[in-house]
């Protein structure tokens, strides 16, 4: 096998790398996008119901703890509590923006592993072929075994191009569904979550003093 790819050329260098990138951008994302990590389904339970008992604090310190992305959000609303709806909504609609893109985060990297490859087959292709051009222009058509060194390559480096970029198109797709659909249970979220402290008017004085706190990260 190592035989067959160094036969590919100086092409399959590239190619070689980018599989590599793409698989451990592809397994990384695994691993963040775990629901667990992003919206864990008892603190989702948890902090509503403590929310529906206006247990202010019990909430911030859940959300501490979490420290996952939906916790980031319900914080942010907590700390915006009392003012006005609209503004708790842009408040964790920006919030929100910024989860988002961390979620995002290397994905454009498999997409362009995704895109690249094919074009590196392409390239080796090509290669290949001049080469051929050139013991056709030398020994003249004659020489089989000669041409046949050429066309491999240039067959070879396709392959590989193809081979990368199939993987990582699926990869690439399935991480941007698993964010959208991550992305739209925060939503959900965040709607009860609002809904929750819209319809609460006891609104402890120490509940609005650290919208600061929150809002500076943001």
């Amino acid at each position: 096998m190592i035989e067959f790819l160094i036969s590919g050329g100086p092409v399959m260098v590239p190619i070689g790398l980018a599989s590599v990138v793409g698989l451990a951008v592809f397994i990384e994302r695994l691993f963040v996008l775990r629901r667990q990590s992003v919206i864990p389904r008892g603190f989702v339970v948890e902090i509503h119901d403590l929310l529906m008992q206006s247990r202010w604090q019990d909430a911030r310190t859940l959300c501490k703890k979490s420290g996952s992305a939906v916790s980031r959000l319900v914080m942010v609303a907590i700390g915006a509590q009392g003012q006005p709806r609209e503004r708790i909504k842009e408040r964790l609609e920006e919030v929100g923006r910024k989860e988002t893109a961390e979620l995002e985060r290397n994905s454009q990297v498999l997409g362009t592993v995704a895109s690249v490859s094919p074009l590196l087959g392409l390239l080796g292709t090509v290669w290949g072929m001049i080469l051929t051009f050139e013991v056709i222009e030398q020994q003249g058509v004659g020489v089989v075994h000669a041409l046949a060194g050429g066309i491999s390559q240039a067959l070879i480096t396709t392959m590989a191009g193809l081979s990368v970029a199939i993987p990582a198109v699926i990869g690439y797709r399935w991480v941007l569904s698993k964010v959208d659909t991550l992305v739209l249970e925060m939503e959900e979220v965040a709607l009860g979550v609002l809904d929750a402290l819209a319809s609460d008017d006891s609104v402890p004085a120490s509940a609005g003093s650290n919208d600061s706190t929150v809002a500076g990260p943001a």
